[in-house]
Parts: C-alpha cells; structure tokens; sequence
C-alpha cells in the first residue's frame, strides 16, 4: 500500500486526482496541469513534497564526512548555505541527486529523492567515514512554495526577514506560527521557497498558505506541473535524465563536480579519465519541428538508425512548444544539430537548442 503525506486528506478535500509515485500516494493535478503550470509561472503555487527524505550528520567530522560523500564542495560554503551536489558510484553514475544544506560543520541535512529515501540511507551507512547518518525523514514535511509572489506570501506569515535570504541560503524560523527551515531552493525555476516543518504542523502551514495566497491566486500544484516546469527549465529528474548509468559529465553536470576538492569523493577517478578521453555522449534539449510530443522512452534516430533516446518531454505550457531531452552522441549535441524522434513508429524532426528552454528575464 503507498505511503501517505501528513497532507493526503487535505489533497483530497481539494478534490485532487491521486496517483502512486514512489510509493507514496501523491497528488497529480487538482484543477488542471496548464492551470497549475500558469499559477507558478505568474502568482504562486503550493506543492506537497513531504514524500522527500532527509537524512542528517550530525557532531565533530560531520563536514568531511559529507564532503566525501558528494561531488560538490560544501567546505566553499558558508554556514547558512545550501549546495546541489550528487551521489556518485564508482564509475561517476549517479545513486541520487540532492541538495546539501550546512547549518555548521556539526550539522548538515540532505534532501534525497522519495524514489531513493532507503538505498540513499544504506549507501551513506556503507561509505561514510566517520560521522554516521541518521534518517530523519518522518520527521520533516515539506512544503514547496513557489512562483514570483510566493516571497510577498511568505513574508506577510514570517517575521524572517527574507529578502537576507538568497538564492540556494536558508533560515530557521516560524511560518504561520510553524516553526520551519525556510530554504530559498526549488525545483521549477520560479522564485520562491521549500519549507521544512513537523509533520504534525503541515496542514496548519499549508490551510494558512492557501488562506493567506487567495489574494495573490494561489494555486495547489500537483506532480504534474511539477513536471512541466522542470521541464521547461532542464532541471534533471533521477530515474529519467540520470541514473546510475549515466555519469554527471554527461548530464551536463559537470559545475556539480568538484574534481580538484581535497578530500576527493566516490566516482572522482572516472569522472577524471572521461574528462579526459572526452565524454561520448550527452544529455540535451530539443523542440520538434514537426507534429507531436516526445515522451520518456521514444528512440532517437539518425539517418534512420537509433542513436539515443527520449529521457523528457512534453508540451511546455509556457514556452508552447513540444519540447524534451535526451542522449545523443556527442557529435549530435551541439545547438542546431537534427534528429528525428520516433513517435509511435512516424519520424518526427527535431532540432537541438540551447536550453534551459524558457529563458528568464
């Protein structure tokens, strides 16, 4: 039976349409996935993402601990600050991708993907020098608010003053009488904010959200405009665009990768010798230039023969055209390269293009 959010009944009060992701019982639209979408895009949405993990280190060593665990270098960041790093097995392929946040040396919490809560926590238990983890991840709900009016709504239910915190930094303090980690992340290419909370405190923070967001047109989002908008904007999503299989250099992910850190860190040494020898593929944003919408799972052909396939895709409701991503070969992935998608057995042309794929002002 999937797993439920301290905010499930309050999914189904609004009348959302529920489905299993993960193995938990999530929301996937309530209204419409394009009504969602625009309301991010142009007000402020609410999503439930309580079915993420979190997994904590915590006393002396925690910071080198973690550091070795992961590709990016929180030992350059400041206390306060988060950092997107990944997981990485030995032959640079990803076990998962994360956000990393330092509230000291002695104390550092990681967001993991709901689909790797378990194997996140067994693989840190199996590396990690020194500090040991510990799962905290039914002790966290977690509400993502987002969109260019989410700070003004935010704000008028916090006496944190937000405008000291930036991009990727974040606080601790109280939301709607909540006490809460408000972090300045997301995943939707909109402003906006990932509060922390108890679980038995989430329908509190998130009826006082919707009530006090009614002027600005708050809108729940479900997993649905979740995916349009990272979408649109390239964000990787594991399982699809990353994988163990595919390694950091070709997603792309190369600024997430640390390679000359001290401490080194797992799939250091591959990551070194594919820089070296060249990456033979990569993962990369196109449009179609013909009728259609590329789905996960559609071949990539060239002249006919497979070379890759479709890791997203969709109808980007804000840039209006069918968009998606893939691996190709390397000499396929350059701007303005083509290639044809494979959509229920009819070629479709496409063309590669500079992602992300809305550009933001």
């Amino acid at each position: 039976m999937a797993r439920r959010t301290p905010l499930n009944e309050a999914h189904r009060k609004l009348g959302a349409r529920m489905v299993d992701f993960a193995g938990w019982d999530m929301p996937v639209q309530y209204s419409s996935v394009i009504a969602e979408h625009e309301a991010v895009r142009t007000a402020v949405g609410l999503f439930d993402v309580s079915h993420m993990g979190e997994i904590e280190f915590n006393g002396p060593g925690a910071l080198q601990t973690v550091n070795r665990l992961i590709s990016n270098d929180l030992a350059r960041c400041a206390d306060g600050q988060a950092v997107y790093a990944g997981l990485l097995n030995d032959q640079g392929g990803f076990v998962d991708d994360i956000v990393v946040y330092r509230f000291s040396p002695e104390r550092i919490l990681i967001c993991v993907n709901a689909s790797n809560r378990d194997k996140d926590f067994a693989w840190m238990r199996e590396h990690a020098q020194g500090v040991q983890p510990v799962d905290r991840g039914d002790d966290f709900s977690q509400i993502a608010v987002q969109g260019p009016k989410a700070p003004g709504l935010v704000q008028r239910l916090t006496r944190v003053d937000l405008s000291r915190i930036g991009t990727y930094r974040f606080a601790e303090g109280e939301v709607a009488g909540v006490k809460c980690i408000v972090s300045r992340t997301g995943y939707t290419g909109e402003d906006g904010f990932e509060l922390y909370c108890p679980p038995d405190a989430a329908e509190k923070l998130w009826n006082a959200l919707l009530a006090e967001g009614q002027a600005d047109g708050v809108k729940p989002a479900g997993l649905g405009a979740r995916d349009s908008l990272r979408t649109e904007m390239k964000y990787a999503l594991y399982g699809n665009d990353i994988d163990d299989a595919h390694t950091a250099l070709e997603a792309g992910l190369g600024w997430i990768v640390k390679l000359d850190k001290p401490e080194g860190f797992i799939g250091k040494d591959a990551l070194v010798a594919q820089k070296a020898a060249g990456v033979k593929r990569k993962l990369v944003g196109f449009e179609l230039t013909g009728s259609g919408i590329p789905r996960h799972g559609y071949a990539i052909h060239k002249d006919g023969k497979p070379v890759g396939e479709v890791t997203s895709g969709t109808m980007g409701p804000s840039v209006k055209k069918p968009i998606g991503m893939g691996y190709v070969p390397t000499e396929l992935a350059a701007e303005g390269s083509t290639f044809d998608v494979d959509i229920r057995g009819r070629p479709v042309p496409a063309v590669v293009v500079k992602t992300p794929f809305l550009k933001k002002s």
